[in-house]
């Protein structure tokens, strides 16, 4: 199976690499940012695409979504060193096969790519330290619309308001009506409280 592999840590390509060729599987491409990422998957037509959630240019979550409307039917697993439960969820609401935390280890990506063949999903949605360190914010968390969540993340990364319009393709009003929006559902009134939300909860 061909495989393409979509990080920007260099170490974390190298352990993903030696892995998936250790278990038989061709490595056609290895790259760094999303943009890209797009034109080889349109290009080669891989069987099996991982992806970190974190990489520049167009995010991962941004990246299955347009796959999966673009109509690509290859497998795709989701990487990320930050919160499982709330990445997960975001990466089988875009249409991953799969999500995987780096912190337990990328072995656990064959278990992913054997569930997807198989016709299962592989996703962490019982995340029981999450949940009871902190259960009212994962509820939180779970109000957000995808465009919510996609301006959340772009505050987070040190975005302007212009900035985050820009690369949304919608305007500043619209922009700021959904950080309203999702600060008042994260209970956060200021971006100072919205940081130390991301950082308790692994976000940001």
């Amino acid at each position: 199976m061909k495989v393409i592999v979509v990080d920007d840590h260099p170490f974390a390509r190298v352990a993903m690499r030696t892995l998936l060729e250790n278990a038989g599987f061709t490595i056609t491409h290895e790259v760094d940012d999303g943009a890209n990422a797009l034109k080889l998957i349109k290009r080669y037509k891989p069987d099996v695409v991982i992806l970190d959630v974190d990489i520049p240019t167009i995010s991962g979550i941004e990246v299955v979504e347009r796959l999966r409307r673009n109509l690509f039917t290859g497998i795709i697993i989701v990487v990320s060193a930050k919160n499982e439960l709330f990445y997960g969820k975001q990466s089988a609401d875009a249409g991953a096969n799969g999500f995987v935390g780096k912190k337990e280890g990328v072995k656990h990506i064959l278990s992913a790519i054997n569930a997807a063949q198989n016709g299962y999903s592989y996703f962490p949605f019982t995340s029981t330290k999450f949940i009871e360190s902190h259960p009212s914010e994962q509820d939180k968390l779970e109000q957000l619309s995808a465009q919510e969540v996609r301006v959340m993340r772009y505050l987070l990364n040190g975005l302007d308001m212009v900035t985050i319009a820009s690369k949304m393709g919608i305007s500043n009003k619209t922009v700021s009506t959904y950080k309203g929006r999702l600060m008042e559902k994260l209970e956060c009134k200021s971006l100072i409280d919205l940081y130390s939300f991301g950082n308790r909860n692994n976000i940001s």
